[in-house]
C-alpha cells in the first residue's frame, strides 16, 4: 500500500515537471489509507517561493478535512522535504512522513537546501539575511491580548 501512495507522488512529480509546472517533485497525503491532498511544485509556474509539493499537498488536505491538524494523516513525498516543508509537516503534525529521494539527490540536481539548514542553525546575529527587531513592545501587546483572549483556537 505504501508503495502505491508513493508512485503517486513521483508520477505527480513527473508528470507535472514534463508540464513546466515547476521541479520536479510530488506529494500526497493519506489518511486511512485514501489520497486527501495532492501536490507538487509549480514555484516557478505560479510565482510563488512557497508553491512546493508538500505544502500543496498539505493545503489541499487541510481544506478538504476542514482542519489544520493532520495528526492521523500520512505525507508520501517524492524527495526528503525542505527546511520549510519539513516545519509545514511539524506544524501540521504528521504521524508519518515517507520520501523517496534524498536531499543529496536534490543538491545533485541544483536543488541545494544545504544553506538553509545551515542558516536556521545560525543565532540571528550571523545569517546571512539580515534580521533586525523592530517595535517588539507593540508587538508585545498584542501577545498579552492573544494570552488572555478567552475564545482563542490553539494550535
Amino acid at each position: 500500500m505504501k508503495e502505491k501512495f508513493m508512485r503517486e507522488a513521483i508520477r505527480l512529480s513527473l508528470s507535472k515537471m514534463r508540464g513546466n509546472c515547476g521541479g520536479p517533485f510530488g506529494a500526497v497525503v493519506v489518511q486511512k489509507g485514501k489520497i486527501i491532498g495532492r501536490g507538487w511544485n509549480c514555484v516557478t509556474s505560479a510565482n510563488d517561493p512557497t508553491a512546493h509539493a508538500e505544502i500543496s499537498a498539505i493545503r489541499e488536505a487541510c481544506k478538504k478535512l476542514k482542519t489544520f491538524r493532520l495528526d492521523d494523516c500520512e505525507l508520501y513525498a517524492s524527495c526528503e522535504p525542505c527546511p520549510m516543508c519539513l516545519a509545514a509537516i511539524y506544524w501540521a503534525r504528521f504521524k508519518t512522513i515517507y520520501y523517496a529521494n534524498t536531499r543529496k539527490d536534490a543538491a545533485a540536481i541544483q536543488f541545494d537546501d544545504d544553506l538553509i539548514y545551515r542558516e536556521v542553525a545560525l543565532p540571528v546575529s550571523r545569517r546571512k539575511i539580515p534580521m533586525k527587531q523592530l517595535m517588539r513592545d507593540e508587538a508585545l501587546k498584542v501577545f498579552a491580548e492573544w494570552k488572555s483572549k478567552p475564545d482563542k483556537v490553539r494550535y
